[in-house]
């Protein structure tokens, strides 16, 4: 087989033979693709995820009580939520929950979150600062979010976030099984009223 640039749908119906250099060009659209290349009898002796790097929409988050991203696609296995210079109008901890089409969990998180303040447990969400801060506080960083069992649908997450006040830092790490397939991202805080006034929020996902 010659080198050439084929498109996936061209390469669910290639059955030649040979070598060569194969260029996959995916669809304009994210599904859940994989390429599996067949020796000569027909034996798979390679199989690649096409599933491709995808940025969301950045939010700005000025105003309301949560910032929500839903629609994640159901291949979706690593998500990267990051926070950019983000406050609200309140003290209240910041917290990360996620769900699915039954709507975002709010209890079953296990692990914990260690900053200058102390070390806390999580419960009801993901907690982002260790502890609550003035509202004129604000913070950036990064939370990685990770499927380690898709039977399960458990998902487990790592990151850390600095804060604008005595340069101090959060690093956390814990996990969650949800009920069904992830599709949504929430960010609020613990009372559920503050209000976000400043700074940006999106995700990244593959």
């Amino acid at each position: 087989m010659s080198n050439g640039i084929l498109g996936v749908s061209q390469l669910e119906m290639l059955s030649q033979s040979g070598t060569g250099t194969i260029t996959v060009i995916p669809p304009a659209t994210n599904t859940n693709r994989t390429l599996t290349l067949p020796d000569e009898t027909g034996t798979v002796i390679t199989t690649a995820s096409l599933n491709p790097l995808t940025s969301g929409t950045a939010v700005a988050s000025t105003s309301g009580t949560s910032i929500d991203f839903t629609g994640i696609p159901s291949w979706v296995k690593r998500i990267t939520v990051m926070f950019n210079g983000v406050s609200t109008n309140g003290g209240s901890v910041y917290q990360l929950r996620i769900g699915d089409s039954g709507g975002v969990e709010t209890s079953g998180y296990i692990g914990a979150i260690q900053s200058t303040g102390g070390t806390s447990n999580f419960s009801v969400g993901v907690s982002l600062l260790g502890a609550a801060s003035a509202a004129s506080v604000v913070f950036s960083g990064a939370v990685v979010i990770t499927c380690i069992d898709v039977a399960t649908n458990t998902w487990v997450f790592n990151g850390s976030v600095g804060r604008s006040d005595s340069a101090q830092a959060s690093f956390l790490g814990g996990a969650k099984a949800l009920s069904a397939t992830l599709d949504r991202v929430s960010i609020t805080t613990v009372n559920g009223t503050d209000t976000y006034d400043a700074g940006l929020i999106n995700i990244m996902y593959e």
